[in-house]
Protein backbone atom coordinates (compact mmCIF):
# COMPACT_ATOMS: atom_id res chain seq x y z
CA UNK A 1 0.00 0.00 0.00
CA UNK A 2 1.46 3.37 -1.02
CA UNK A 3 2.03 5.92 1.69
CA UNK A 4 -0.01 9.18 1.50
CA UNK A 5 1.96 12.16 0.23
CA UNK A 6 1.55 14.04 3.54
CA UNK A 7 2.96 11.09 5.47
CA UNK A 8 5.97 11.01 3.15
CA UNK A 9 6.56 14.73 3.80
CA UNK A 10 6.32 14.08 7.54
CA UNK A 11 8.94 11.30 7.35
CA UNK A 12 11.30 13.38 5.18
CA UNK A 13 11.20 16.30 7.60
CA UNK A 14 11.62 13.93 10.52
CA UNK A 15 14.68 12.24 9.02
CA UNK A 16 16.20 15.65 8.35
CA UNK A 17 15.70 16.88 11.91
CA UNK A 18 18.72 15.16 13.57
CA UNK A 19 21.16 16.91 11.25
CA UNK A 20 20.23 20.24 12.81
CA UNK A 21 21.46 19.10 16.21
CA UNK A 22 25.10 18.50 15.39
CA UNK A 23 26.40 22.05 15.87
CA UNK A 24 25.12 22.28 19.43
CA UNK A 25 27.03 19.37 20.94
CA UNK A 26 30.10 21.32 22.07
CA UNK A 27 28.57 23.10 25.05
CA UNK A 28 25.16 22.56 26.63
CA UNK A 29 25.07 25.38 29.24
CA UNK A 30 22.97 23.10 31.43
CA UNK A 31 22.12 24.59 34.81
CA UNK A 32 22.76 28.20 33.78
CA UNK A 33 19.15 29.46 33.82
CA UNK A 34 16.60 30.18 36.53
CA UNK A 35 12.96 29.03 36.76
CA UNK A 36 13.68 25.47 35.65
CA UNK A 37 10.18 24.43 36.76
CA UNK A 38 8.87 26.14 33.61
CA UNK A 39 10.33 23.20 31.68
CA UNK A 40 8.10 20.64 33.41
CA UNK A 41 5.50 19.74 30.81
CA UNK A 42 1.92 20.21 31.98
CA UNK A 43 0.00 17.53 30.06
CA UNK A 44 -0.25 13.82 30.79
CA UNK A 45 -1.49 13.34 27.23
CA UNK A 46 1.66 14.80 25.71
CA UNK A 47 3.88 13.13 28.29
CA UNK A 48 2.60 9.80 26.98
CA UNK A 49 3.86 10.47 23.45
CA UNK A 50 7.24 11.96 24.28
CA UNK A 51 6.16 15.52 25.18
CA UNK A 52 5.79 16.38 21.51
CA UNK A 53 2.95 18.77 20.79
CA UNK A 54 3.96 22.01 19.08
CA UNK A 55 1.82 21.04 16.07
CA UNK A 56 -1.18 19.44 17.79
CA UNK A 57 -4.35 21.51 18.14
CA UNK A 58 -6.90 19.13 19.63
CA UNK A 59 -7.51 20.70 23.02
CA UNK A 60 -6.37 22.99 25.82
CA UNK A 61 -3.65 20.52 26.82
CA UNK A 62 -1.49 21.64 23.85
CA UNK A 63 -1.35 25.33 24.79
CA UNK A 64 1.75 24.82 26.98
CA UNK A 65 3.65 23.59 23.92
CA UNK A 66 2.31 26.22 21.51
CA UNK A 67 0.23 29.30 22.47
CA UNK A 68 -1.02 29.37 18.87
CA UNK A 69 -3.38 26.54 19.84
CA UNK A 70 -5.43 29.08 21.83
CA UNK A 71 -6.80 30.39 18.53
CA UNK A 72 -8.25 26.96 17.69
CA UNK A 73 -10.11 26.59 21.01
CA UNK A 74 -13.71 27.35 20.05
CA UNK A 75 -15.37 26.16 23.28
CA UNK A 76 -14.80 26.87 26.96
CA UNK A 77 -12.30 24.33 28.31
CA UNK A 78 -10.71 23.58 31.69
CA UNK A 79 -7.60 21.58 32.50
CA UNK A 80 -6.02 20.37 35.71
CA UNK A 81 -2.77 18.36 35.89
CA UNK A 82 -1.11 16.83 38.92
CA UNK A 83 2.40 15.39 38.68
CA UNK A 84 4.17 13.03 41.05
CA UNK A 85 7.63 14.55 40.71
CA UNK A 86 11.01 13.65 42.16
CA UNK A 87 11.53 13.44 45.95
CA UNK A 88 7.80 13.87 46.71
CA UNK A 89 7.76 17.33 45.12
CA UNK A 90 4.24 18.46 44.24
CA UNK A 91 3.65 19.98 40.80
CA UNK A 92 0.19 21.24 39.78
CA UNK A 93 -1.15 23.10 36.77
CA UNK A 94 -4.59 24.57 36.08
CA UNK A 95 -5.79 26.36 32.94
CA UNK A 96 -8.97 27.74 31.42
CA UNK A 97 -9.81 28.94 27.90
CA UNK A 98 -12.86 31.14 27.22
CA UNK A 99 -13.79 32.12 23.63
CA UNK A 100 -15.09 35.63 23.00
CA UNK A 101 -17.39 35.61 20.00
CA UNK A 102 -16.02 37.48 17.01
CA UNK A 103 -12.82 38.44 18.83
CA UNK A 104 -10.72 35.43 19.81
CA UNK A 105 -10.04 33.25 22.86
CA UNK A 106 -8.75 34.31 26.28
CA UNK A 107 -6.55 31.88 28.18
CA UNK A 108 -5.34 31.81 31.79
CA UNK A 109 -3.09 29.38 33.67
CA UNK A 110 -1.48 28.84 37.06
CA UNK A 111 1.58 26.64 37.60
CA UNK A 112 2.74 25.73 41.11
CA UNK A 113 5.64 23.66 42.41
CA UNK A 114 6.13 23.05 46.12
CA UNK A 115 8.70 20.94 47.93
CA UNK A 116 6.89 20.73 51.25
CA UNK A 117 8.82 21.18 54.51
CA UNK A 118 12.50 20.23 54.40
CA UNK A 119 14.58 19.88 57.58
CA UNK A 120 17.50 22.27 57.97
CA UNK A 121 20.67 20.21 58.48
CA UNK A 122 24.17 21.41 59.30
CA UNK A 123 27.53 19.79 59.94
CA UNK A 124 26.98 20.24 63.67
CA UNK A 125 23.35 19.01 63.47
CA UNK A 126 23.18 16.38 60.70
CA UNK A 127 19.81 15.11 61.99
CA UNK A 128 18.26 18.57 61.83
CA UNK A 129 18.32 21.83 63.76
CA UNK A 130 14.56 21.82 64.40
CA UNK A 131 14.02 24.40 61.66
CA UNK A 132 12.32 23.75 58.34
CA UNK A 133 12.40 25.48 54.97
CA UNK A 134 10.57 25.01 51.67
CA UNK A 135 10.91 25.73 47.97
CA UNK A 136 7.93 27.24 46.17
CA UNK A 137 7.69 28.28 42.51
CA UNK A 138 4.69 29.90 40.82
CA UNK A 139 3.86 31.07 37.30
CA UNK A 140 0.65 32.95 36.43
CA UNK A 141 -0.12 33.28 32.73
CA UNK A 142 -2.61 35.30 30.72
CA UNK A 143 -2.91 34.67 26.98
CA UNK A 144 -4.90 35.47 23.89
CA UNK A 145 -5.26 33.60 20.61
CA UNK A 146 -7.09 34.11 17.37
CA UNK A 147 -7.90 31.99 14.36
CA UNK A 148 -6.59 34.14 11.52
CA UNK A 149 -7.75 31.89 8.68
CA UNK A 150 -9.49 28.54 8.55
CA UNK A 151 -6.13 26.76 8.80
CA UNK A 152 -3.91 29.27 10.62
CA UNK A 153 -3.97 30.49 14.24
CA UNK A 154 -1.63 32.53 16.41
CA UNK A 155 -1.40 33.16 20.13
CA UNK A 156 0.57 35.00 22.78
CA UNK A 157 0.87 34.59 26.56
CA UNK A 158 2.55 36.72 29.21
CA UNK A 159 3.66 35.09 32.47
CA UNK A 160 4.56 36.35 35.91
CA UNK A 161 7.18 33.95 37.31
CA UNK A 162 8.21 33.76 40.96
CA UNK A 163 10.73 31.49 42.71
CA UNK A 164 11.25 31.23 46.47
CA UNK A 165 13.82 29.28 48.50
CA UNK A 166 13.13 29.88 52.17
CA UNK A 167 13.42 33.69 52.45
CA UNK A 168 15.24 34.17 49.14
CA UNK A 169 13.24 34.92 46.01
CA UNK A 170 13.29 36.21 42.44
CA UNK A 171 10.50 37.50 40.21
CA UNK A 172 10.45 38.02 36.45
CA UNK A 173 8.18 38.32 33.40
CA UNK A 174 8.29 35.98 30.39
CA UNK A 175 6.52 35.89 27.04
CA UNK A 176 5.28 32.94 24.97
CA UNK A 177 4.30 33.24 21.30
CA UNK A 178 3.29 30.62 18.78
CA UNK A 179 1.61 29.83 15.49
CA UNK A 180 0.08 26.69 14.09
CA UNK A 181 -0.88 25.91 10.50
CA UNK A 182 -2.89 23.05 9.07
CA UNK A 183 -1.25 22.24 5.73
CA UNK A 184 -4.37 20.25 4.98
CA UNK A 185 -7.60 20.01 6.96
CA UNK A 186 -7.62 16.85 9.06
CA UNK A 187 -4.09 16.18 7.85
CA UNK A 188 -0.51 17.33 8.30
CA UNK A 189 -0.07 20.24 10.72
CA UNK A 190 2.97 22.39 11.45
CA UNK A 191 3.66 24.53 14.54
CA UNK A 192 6.24 27.00 15.80
CA UNK A 193 6.57 28.38 19.33
CA UNK A 194 8.96 30.47 21.40
CA UNK A 195 8.41 30.12 25.14
CA UNK A 196 9.85 31.82 28.23
CA UNK A 197 11.34 34.72 26.29
CA UNK A 198 12.34 37.49 28.71
CA UNK A 199 15.04 39.23 30.62
CA UNK A 200 17.07 37.71 33.41
CA UNK A 201 16.61 38.20 37.13
CA UNK A 202 18.67 38.08 40.31
CA UNK A 203 17.83 36.68 43.73
CA UNK A 204 17.12 38.84 46.77
CA UNK A 205 15.85 38.38 50.32
CA UNK A 206 16.89 38.41 53.94
CA UNK A 207 18.73 35.10 53.67
CA UNK A 208 21.38 36.98 51.67
CA UNK A 209 21.97 39.44 54.52
CA UNK A 210 25.41 39.29 56.16
CA UNK A 211 27.49 41.08 58.77
CA UNK A 212 31.00 42.15 57.89
CA UNK A 213 33.99 44.14 59.11
CA UNK A 214 35.21 46.52 56.41
CA UNK A 215 38.46 47.25 58.32
CA UNK A 216 39.44 43.94 59.89
CA UNK A 217 42.95 45.22 60.67
CA UNK A 218 41.64 48.01 62.95
CA UNK A 219 40.40 47.24 66.45
CA UNK A 220 37.70 49.15 68.27
CA UNK A 221 35.47 49.86 65.25
CA UNK A 222 32.14 48.24 64.44
CA UNK A 223 32.99 44.73 63.22
CA UNK A 224 29.35 43.73 62.56
CA UNK A 225 28.19 46.11 59.84
CA UNK A 226 24.99 45.04 58.02
CA UNK A 227 25.43 44.06 54.39
CA UNK A 228 23.84 42.08 51.58
CA UNK A 229 25.27 39.55 49.15
CA UNK A 230 24.46 40.14 45.48
CA UNK A 231 23.85 37.26 43.09
CA UNK A 232 24.43 37.25 39.36
CA UNK A 233 21.66 38.14 36.95
CA UNK A 234 20.55 34.75 35.57
CA UNK A 235 18.75 34.27 32.22
CA UNK A 236 15.40 32.53 31.81
CA UNK A 237 15.14 29.13 30.01
CA UNK A 238 14.10 30.22 26.50
CA UNK A 239 12.92 27.38 24.25
CA UNK A 240 12.10 27.33 20.53
CA UNK A 241 9.98 24.47 19.20
CA UNK A 242 9.19 23.35 15.67
CA UNK A 243 6.66 20.54 15.44
CA UNK A 244 4.82 18.32 12.99
CA UNK A 245 1.74 16.17 13.55
CA UNK A 246 0.01 13.81 11.15
CA UNK A 247 -3.22 11.85 11.80
CA UNK A 248 -3.70 8.73 9.70
CA UNK A 249 -7.00 6.83 9.65
CA UNK A 250 -6.22 3.12 9.65
CA UNK A 251 -9.85 1.99 9.34
CA UNK A 252 -13.25 3.03 10.62
CA UNK A 253 -12.33 2.44 14.28
CA UNK A 254 -8.58 3.10 14.64
CA UNK A 255 -6.64 6.30 14.05
CA UNK A 256 -2.88 6.71 14.19
CA UNK A 257 -1.31 10.03 15.23
CA UNK A 258 2.38 10.72 14.57
CA UNK A 259 4.18 13.64 16.26
CA UNK A 260 7.67 15.08 16.18
CA UNK A 261 9.13 18.20 17.83
CA UNK A 262 12.59 19.69 17.30
CA UNK A 263 13.73 21.68 20.36
CA UNK A 264 16.31 24.46 20.51
CA UNK A 265 16.86 25.66 24.13
CA UNK A 266 19.26 28.36 25.29
CA UNK A 267 20.58 26.20 28.15
CA UNK A 268 21.07 22.76 26.63
CA UNK A 269 21.80 20.89 23.42
CA UNK A 270 19.22 20.60 20.69
CA UNK A 271 17.05 17.50 20.72
CA UNK A 272 14.00 15.82 19.19
CA UNK A 273 10.83 14.49 20.83
CA UNK A 274 8.95 11.70 19.04
CA UNK A 275 5.52 10.28 19.75
CA UNK A 276 2.82 7.99 18.40
CA UNK A 277 -0.77 7.51 19.51
CA UNK A 278 -3.30 4.88 18.52
CA UNK A 279 -6.90 5.76 19.33
CA UNK A 280 -10.00 3.56 19.07
CA UNK A 281 -13.21 5.32 18.06
CA UNK A 282 -11.89 8.49 19.70
CA UNK A 283 -12.63 7.03 23.15
CA UNK A 284 -9.49 5.11 24.12
CA UNK A 285 -5.91 6.13 23.29
CA UNK A 286 -2.62 4.29 23.80
CA UNK A 287 0.60 6.30 23.54
CA UNK A 288 4.32 5.71 23.15
CA UNK A 289 7.14 8.22 22.84
CA UNK A 290 10.78 9.10 23.28
CA UNK A 291 12.04 12.50 24.42
CA UNK A 292 15.31 14.45 24.15
CA UNK A 293 16.62 12.23 21.37
CA UNK A 294 20.13 13.31 20.21
CA UNK A 295 20.64 15.47 23.32
CA UNK A 296 24.10 15.28 24.91
CA UNK A 297 24.00 13.32 28.20
CA UNK A 298 20.20 13.15 28.12
CA UNK A 299 18.61 12.01 31.37
CA UNK A 300 15.24 11.22 29.76
CA UNK A 301 13.96 8.63 27.35
CA UNK A 302 10.95 6.35 26.96
CA UNK A 303 7.40 7.54 27.71
CA UNK A 304 4.07 5.71 27.88
CA UNK A 305 0.50 6.86 28.33
CA UNK A 306 -3.19 6.12 28.11
CA UNK A 307 -6.21 8.35 27.63
CA UNK A 308 -9.98 8.02 27.94
CA UNK A 309 -12.57 10.25 26.24
CA UNK A 310 -16.21 10.39 27.30
CA UNK A 311 -19.24 12.68 27.47
CA UNK A 312 -21.46 13.75 30.34
CA UNK A 313 -24.45 15.44 28.74
CA UNK A 314 -23.05 18.31 26.69
CA UNK A 315 -19.71 18.17 28.49
CA UNK A 316 -16.67 16.49 26.94
CA UNK A 317 -14.48 14.74 29.53
CA UNK A 318 -10.87 13.68 29.00
CA UNK A 319 -8.67 11.77 31.43
CA UNK A 320 -5.01 11.08 30.67
CA UNK A 321 -2.12 9.37 32.39
CA UNK A 322 1.52 9.72 31.35
CA UNK A 323 4.60 7.83 32.56
CA UNK A 324 8.08 9.21 31.90
CA UNK A 325 11.39 7.41 32.35
CA UNK A 326 14.37 9.28 33.78
CA UNK A 327 17.69 7.51 33.35
CA UNK A 328 19.46 8.89 36.43
CA UNK A 329 16.41 9.62 38.61
CA UNK A 330 13.14 7.90 39.40
CA UNK A 331 10.30 7.80 36.89
CA UNK A 332 7.53 10.44 37.05
CA UNK A 333 3.76 10.23 36.67
CA UNK A 334 1.28 12.81 35.38
CA UNK A 335 -2.52 12.85 35.63
CA UNK A 336 -4.68 15.27 33.64
CA UNK A 337 -8.41 15.97 33.67
CA UNK A 338 -9.84 18.23 30.96
CA UNK A 339 -13.44 19.35 30.52
CA UNK A 340 -14.95 20.99 27.46
CA UNK A 341 -18.28 22.81 27.62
Amino acid sequence: MALPRQLLIFLILLVGAPGATGDALAQTKAGTTIAQFLGIETSAQHAGFGNAGAALAEGIESVYFNPGVIGFLWDTEFQFTHSLWFADIRFDYAAVAVPVRGWGTIFGSVTALNSGDIAVRTVESPLGTGEYYSVGNTAIGLGFGRQVTRRFAAGVQINYVSERIWHTYQNTITLDIGTIYAIRENGLQMGFSLTNAGTGSRYAGRDLAIQYDNTDDIYGDNSALPGEQLTDNFPVPILFRFGLSYPYQLNGDWRLLLLADALHPNDNAESVNLGIEGSWRGNLALRLGYQTLFQTDSGQGLTLGVGIRSRLGDRRLRFDYGWTDHIYLEETHRFTIAVGL
